[in-house]
């Protein structure tokens, strides 16, 4: 379907492409790359070391057809002075006989953060904040780029909350998505943090899972995320049960929620009868709409990270060479 209808198609791999006891289930990278005989371009990451060590693995342990295919490689998350690597790029090419595509400077994009591992890549320098938030990192959080937003405005900074910290510095404390609710839940009470946000008394905001776990309790006789019938207690702020149904809610839209209108999207197994969409009642805030910073000015702020982001790209990559091969 898409080659009907492309002339090109990047298919973005998963991980370590020769995990040799995985590689016969890896559909992002081996199947893929088999399957359709593509292009294959290796990025290699050379924040971490054994980075020579990695690119002569992979590609010695590419199956030979592919190994046939690989275009070249990429050296991602380059710090310091870059001359310091001419040498490495003369060993790559030469001695290893992998064309090297570019070395890519280590650049901090702030955005598109899909889970645990791009936090990695969060970066602030705020002088002047006036507002400090703090969300709290469960294990199975998600949505992580709800928050792009906040992290994107100068006067906030952002903090993730691991650990049992006090929460009094705080001028918001955001309980986020969760894929695994009641798991999460219980995790709050592991750690102690259940039991600071019951007596917290500046404002709490939580947002689809997050506000899942403001309700009196968590119902999931179904089975839709735990593995047996479960019941279990939640803060206690909203009085209601989230009950969880086999059906997932998937709406998109615009929705009118603490006096604003958003451009948000819901995606939720659990539902509340009372309050189906949101709450307010004092210090305490929830929604299940997903996209409630979003606005013009981050907008903005998207397209001009983005533009001078993929500026720095194109200056790095020789984009004519992989062009020519394909």
């Amino acid at each position: 379907y898409l080659r009907k209808r492309y002339e090109c198609v990047i298919c973005e791999g998963a991980g370590s492409p020769v995990e040799l006891n995985l590689m016969d289930k890896d559909l992002s990278n081996i199947y893929i790359a088999e399957k359709y005989n593509t292009k294959i371009i290796l990025v290699a990451d050379i924040e971490r070391g054994g980075v020579f060590a990695s690119i002569w693995g992979v590609y010695n342990l590419l199956p030979e057809q592919l190994r046939k295919n690989v275009i070249g490689v990429i050296v991602n998350k380059f710090r310091g002075d870059r001359s310091l690597f001419d040498d490495g790029v003369r060993i790559i090419e030469e001695r290893f006989g992998i064309s090297v595509l570019g070395v890519l400077p280590y650049t901090p994009l702030n955005l598109g953060f899909e889970d645990s591992q791009s936090l990695k890549n969060f970066v602030q320098n705020k002088p002047n904040p006036v507002k400090k938030i703090g969300i709290i990192n469960y294990p199975t959080m998600s949505n992580y780029n709800d928050f792009e937003p906040l992290i994107a405005d100068e006067a906030i900074t952002v903090e993730f909350i691991t650990t049992n910290v006090s929460l009094e510095s705080y001028e918001l404390i955001i309980l986020p998505g969760s894929k695994r609710v009641i798991e999460d839940l219980r995790w709050l009470k592991q750690v102690g943090l259940f039991d600071a946000l019951q007596t917290r008394k500046k404002e709490i905001l939580g947002i689809c899972g997050g506000y899942q776990m403001m309700f009196a309790a968590i119902i999931d006789e179904g089975c839709v995320e735990t593995s047996e019938p479960s019941r279990e207690e939640a803060l206690g702020f909203i009085d209601d049960v989230i009950v969880f149904q086999r059906d997932k809610v998937l709406k998109k839209g615009k929705y009118e929620i603490f006096g604003r209108t958003i451009n948000g999207f819901e995606i939720h197994h659990g539902v509340s009868e009372k309050y189906p969409l949101f709450y307010e009642n004092e210090h305490i805030k929830g929604t299940f709409v997903h996209g409630l910073f979003d606005d013009e000015a981050f907008d903005a702020y998207k397209k001009k990270t983005i533009d001078a982001f993929m500026e720095t790209m194109r200056s790095e990559i020789d984009v004519e060479r992989i062009l020519n091969v394909l």
